[in-house]
């Protein structure tokens, strides 16, 4: 008698722990895939806010030089429309930078109507350090 409890306890001992290390396996797992899907969601993010950042500093030098930039103001609308879905994609997976990423895109959008050359230039280096201060953020969050 004493034998076939000794014998029950060990194989429940035994379920347990195996099921405490797949649950432990399960849970690294899917913070593993989130940590991916955050890294992936950042690099699209960044890549976007440089097209938009570089479409907007072309679309308002030429409007500033007096040019014709109604193509550039088209690609300017698509390169925008392109922060979209990797911006909200963040904002889901990553919230510790979510609002460094929506300053990072404000920045990028305020290159728009520049006064003159400089304020362009000045608008331009704002919206790359804040992209800046949103991947080190966003970088610091992954971390952990």
């Amino acid at each position: 008698m004493l034998t076939t409890l000794i014998a029950v306890l060990g194989t429940l001992a035994g379920v347990a722990i195996t099921s405490g290390y797949q649950a432990r396996a399960a849970r690294m797992a899917r913070q593993e895939t989130r940590r991916t899907e955050g890294i992936a969601a950042v690099e699209i993010l960044a890549a976007a806010l440089a097209d938009h950042r570089l479409a907007m500093w072309v679309r308002e030098d030429l409007r500033l030089r007096g040019e014709d930039w109604s193509a550039a103001r088209t690609e300017s609308h698509t390169t925008r429309s392109a922060v979209t879905a990797p911006l909200i994609r963040v904002q889901i997976l990553l919230p510790a930078a979510a609002d460094l990423a929506r300053n990072a895109a404000q920045a990028a959008y305020a290159l728009r109507n520049a006064a003159d050359a400089a304020a362009l230039a000045e608008a331009r280096e704002n919206a790359i350090r804040k992209a800046d201060e949103f991947v080190t953020a966003a970088g610091t969050a992954l971390a952990t």
